[in-house]
């Protein structure tokens, strides 16, 4: 019948422009969800990106900064850095980066800003004091010192502390660049040498940036997040020589962390002849030897060391002899330090200096 044909094909025909309506809607549906989860993903890595650091010192490490200790990777009372080796002490959470001596520090060496961020906070009124002298109580709750903690994207934070005082040149609330000098290094709160203590967390948590996601009690393992640009100069050394040279004089520790050392050279006419050589990082088990010669080889002094009993974050090695004539003879002196361990070598410095006739 022509009303029921009439009917029927009304019916066809709403449902093709049901079934294509639907088809589009569905189509632009998987479209808006496939842009959600590219946005999505995109939100997520940028969240998660990993921080890519400069030196927060101006310097050059293993010439004029060493790396003295790093972060502490032993959930227990005792200690080791992220190569399993003896370079921190417990419960450190940073990465210290030394310099020689109040001289050099008294020249004024930058800190400088990690990375890029936001300032959010500061102190800069403590003084420049060991705390040997100043005491564990006149610097309770300020241990950092005088320092700076800057806020990067992606829930990344950098703290410096022990910094001069005075030496802040940043204001809470201010933008840094990365390499941009913040302040100077101290002597503030609770260190004992000059050096700067930088930690970096991430969402809370402390991260080496030698070994970034490293597997718990694992040796070597997580990547560096230091910038590429900085190539061998955060190569991690067992053992590192950070002062050594001749002097007229027994040198002693504090002669050479003060930098006055130096105004006592070996002359013709000094009253000695004393080579020295300052080493950090030096392991329980070590050998040293001092050997002093003087011109044409003849043999001055040596000092043999008996092997280290327990790690030592810095030692100090002299050898040499008082002046017996007039003057020491005229030529060139040269002392070699050697370290070595189970019968190898691990360590090794030559140096010479040269007298002349008065």
């Amino acid at each position: 019948m022509p009303a029921n044909a009439d009917t029927g094909n009304s019916t066809h025909s709403a449902s093709r422009r049901i079934r294509r309506f639907t088809a589009r809607v569905s189509f632009r549906l998987k479209c808006l969800l496939l842009i959600l989860l590219c946005l999505s993903g995109a939100i997520d890595a940028r969240a998660e990106e990993v921080i890519s650091l400069a030196l927060p010192m101006k310097c050059q490490p293993g010439v004029t900064c060493f790396f003295q200790n790093y972060v502490d990777h032993d959930a227990s009372d005792k200690a080791r850095d992220y190569r399993c080796g003896g370079r921190s002490y417990d419960g450190h959470d940073g990465t210290d980066i030394r310099i020689r001596n109040l001289e050099i520090q008294r020249q004024g060496i930058e800190v400088l800003a990690a990375a890029p961020g936001r300032v959010i906070g500061t102190r800069n009124d403590m003084d420049d004091v060991s705390v040997k002298t100043a005491g564990k109580a006149a610097i309770a709750g300020k241990e950092c010192g005088n320092g700076v903690v800057i806020d990067h994207e992606g829930g990344w934070r950098t703290q410096y502390c022990h910094m001069a005082k005075g030496s802040v040149r940043v204001k809470v609330g201010e933008q840094t660049t990365a390499g941009q000098p913040i302040g100077l290094v101290g002597l503030s709160g609770d260190t004992e040498f000059f050096h700067l203590h930088f930690t970096v967390r991430h969402r809370g948590k402390i991260v080496d940036p030698f070994a970034y996601g490293v597997p718990a009690n694992s040796c070597g393992g997580g990547r560096s997040i230091w910038a590429a640009s900085l190539g061998e100069q955060t190569e991690y050394r067992p053992r590192e020589i950070i002062d050594y040279g001749f002097a007229g004089i027994a040198p002693t520790m504090e002669l050479i962390e003060s930098g006055e050392i130096g105004k006592h050279p070996f002359a013709s006419g000094s009253d000695a002849l004393v080579a020295y050589v300052r080493a950090i990082g030096l392991q329980a088990g070590d050998q040293q030897v001092l050997t002093v010669q003087g011109p044409g080889g003849a043999a001055i002094s040596t000092n043999n060391l008996p092997a280290l009993d327990r790690d030592k974050a810095q030692f100090l090695v002299i050898a040499g002899k008082k002046r017996t004539e007039v003057a020491w003879p005229a030529g060139r002196y040269s002392a070699t330090y050697r370290v070595t361990r189970d019968g190898a070598e691990v360590l090794r410095k030559t140096f010479d200096v040269e007298s002349r006739s008065r």
